[in-house]
């Protein structure tokens, strides 16, 4: 790996390319210290709940901290995922967009712009409710968040929330273009980085000598783990029948359909985390009797926490992966491009075989993605000492570093093939 990016940084546009996705990441970070106008600097600072446990830890884990200290850039990328999401599943029940999606680049860019125009709409809903939630909360010694709770400051605080938002999707769109890697990945494992020399002085200055010792090695067999099981896959051997094309004869060849074994990646856990998350918040802004044991119940460190969590993490992973992955669609290609699974025939006994083995591989893949999400709260459990770097942020990172891995390999590739003919 170090001498993929050695190598990549000799090549001139590559490292134009890591100058500029690295500059606009700095950016991005710069953005996520800068308050919103119209707040209590001294309130956001002295109020402990922004940082706390349930939804704010969760969205604050996405945000980099901006949320905790209520940046312009508070809202992070989320608004921008969730509209995928929702447009990504919208595309198995509205037919006009599954047509969109099968017109190739021109569909896509339609439903690339009605992504945009979504998360515009979902990031000025979370503004007004972020307002509402943040004047809710208990004032402290330093005097209320948004000292001036009146129309105009409301609406000056949603619109540079809202404006954060959308320049944040512009840089990760331009990230993607003209950097390397995904931009709005890139940017999730930024703000996750950003948190993680705070996780080793928690680890640092513990007084727990046990756990000092075990969690450099737990952490790194998680890491082997999580690689190990996010690079495997099931390849099914496809073979292509000769054509005439023409007035020409194509040879028939032989290749593979790669099935992953957690095809559904760390959207299940993202899913699993949110609702679970739901009712400890609810429980810490209501405040009654009834909403604390609620709190207490779904405490993120419980067993009926990571149970519950476990348990929505398998159902989404089938979900999602049944979303993502269509047998019958895949089955019905192979069969227009001539092409078959050896010994399997096609069109309908193709798309079982490829649901059957679908869901041999789904299973695992969900253990594990329940598993690493719980390590976590299990090593608080049996040491007492908080780790604040979850599973779900393992999993991400490195996701994120795999994949732009990748791709700064195919960009060497491409710059330094040489032919078959050499002069």
């Amino acid at each position: 790996m170090i001498n993929t990016i050695l190598s990549a940084l000799t090549v001139r546009d590559i490292r134009r390319k890591v100058a500029f996705t690295a500059l606009m990441l700095g950016l991005y970070r710069l953005g996520a210290h800068l308050y919103v106008p119209g707040v209590n600097v001294a309130a956001v600072k002295a109020n402990s709940s922004l940082s706390g446990s349930g939804i704010f830890s969760f969205l604050n884990l996405f945000s980099g901290g901006a949320l905790s200290q209520m940046a312009i850039f508070a809202l992070g990328i989320m608004p921008y995922i969730t509209a995928s999401i929702i447009l990504q599943l919208l595309q198995v029940v509205v037919p006009s967009l599954e047509k969109l999606r099968q017109e190739g680049e021109v569909g896509q860019a339609r439903l690339t712009q009605y992504t945009r125009y979504l998360t515009v709409g979902l990031a000025f809903a979370q503004s007004i409710g972020y307002v509402f939630l943040f004047h809710s909360l208990p004032s402290g010694t330093a005097g209320s968040i948004i000292p001036s709770f009146d129309l105009q400051h409301i609406l000056l605080i949603v619109i540079s929330l809202t404006a954060g938002t959308v320049l944040v999707m512009w840089m990760g769109e331009l990230i993607t273009q003209h950097g390397i890697g995904n931009g709005i990945s890139l940017m999730i494992f930024a703000n996750i980085v950003s948190r993680l020399p705070g996780a080793a002085q928690t680890w640092y200055q513990s007084n727990n000598q046990v756990f000092k010792v075990v969690l450099p090695f737990l952490v790194l067999a998680v890491v082997a783990a999580v690689v190990f099981v996010q690079e495997g896959q099931r390849r099914i051997p496809v073979q292509y029948a000769k054509r005439v094309i023409g007035r020409r004869m194509t040879s028939g060849g032989q290749t593979y359909l790669p099935l992953r074994v957690n095809m559904a990646g760390v959207i299940p856990v993202i899913f699993a985390a949110s609702l679970m998350a739901f009712p400890p918040t609810i429980g810490q802004i209501v405040n009654t009797r009834w909403s604390i044991k609620l709190e207490d119940f779904f405490s993120p460190n419980g067993w009926h926490y990571i149970v519950g969590e476990a348990i929505l993490i398998i159902i989404f992973t089938y979900f999602y992966t049944a979303v993502t992955f269509n047998p019958v669609e895949q089955a019905d290609n192979l069969k227009k491009y001539g092409g078959f699974i050896p010994g399997v025939r096609p069109g309908r006994p193709t798309a079982e075989f490829l649901d059957r083995i679908l869901a041999r591989l789904t299973f695992p893949g969900a253990l594990y993605l329940a598993a690493v999400a719980a390590l976590p709260a299990i090593v608080y459990a049996r040491t007492g000492e908080n780790f604040n770097f979850g599973g779900t942020s393992i999993i991400i990172v490195i996701g994120v570093a795999l994949d732009t891995m990748k791709q700064l390999e195919a960009q060497l590739m491409m710059r330094n093939y040489e032919g078959f003919l050499k002069t």
